[in-house]
């Protein structure tokens, strides 16, 4: 029960700060929500794809956590719900850092700042590494197979967007700028994990 109680809380923390984060911006004039719009062929496809994704899985994870029968190991569950906070963690630090450049995909036609400071130092996508952790921490904790074909579909769609939507405008947008920050990340990443 306290695991239950634990992952929603997670989850609701998670999910308040994207949308406190979207109002914010809102109030300034900033369209948080850039998922398919303006996009077209594979783009459009992988963004309107990873929004229903997500809240499919949204709903999916609700229901799994309230209805869980108690089938997953306990050292499972706990490294699951452990999973899920570093997720929020994450999250919620990549959208503290990135100020009002933050947006769920992208828009050509917005201008924003290169972000390569504090948690995108180490990560440059630490906000759907954020939402990744956190899906896999609660498939650890709540497993079933609804969930994990969700999930796994959903953590896909979010690596097809970075690589077929965000690389390409970041490249687009920031040129020589982003190619530099791309291969300190990548060399910070070597030099400690490699």
């Amino acid at each position: 029960m306290a695991e239950k109680i634990i992952a929603l809380s997670l989850m609701s923390v998670f999910y308040i700060s994207y949308f406190i984060k979207m109002i914010s911006q809102k109030r300034q004039g900033i369209r948080t929500d850039q998922l398919g719009r303006g996009k077209k062929g594979f783009s459009k496809f992988i963004e309107i794809s990873l929004k229903t994704a997500t809240y499919l899985l949204i709903i999916l994870q609700i229901i799994s956590i309230l209805l869980y029968r108690e089938n997953t190991h306990r050292i499972v569950q706990i490294i699951g719900i452990i999973i899920e906070t570093f997720g929020v963690i994450a999250f919620i630090a990549s959208v503290t850092e990135m100020k009002d450049n933050w947006r769920a995909g992208v828009q050509r036609q917005e201008k924003t700042e290169l972000v390569t400071t504090g948690i995108y130092s180490v990560s440059r996508n630490p906000a759907f590494l954020g939402f990744d952790l956190m899906y896999i921490g609660i498939l650890f904790a709540f497993l079933n197979w609804y969930l994990l074909i969700t999930t796994a579909l959903t953590v896909c769609l979010f690596h097809l967007q970075i690589v077929n939507v965000e690389e390409d405008f970041l490249l687009e947008a920031f040129g020589e700028e982003y190619l530099n920050y791309k291969k300190k990340s990548a060399d910070i990443l070597e030099e400690n994990f490699g």
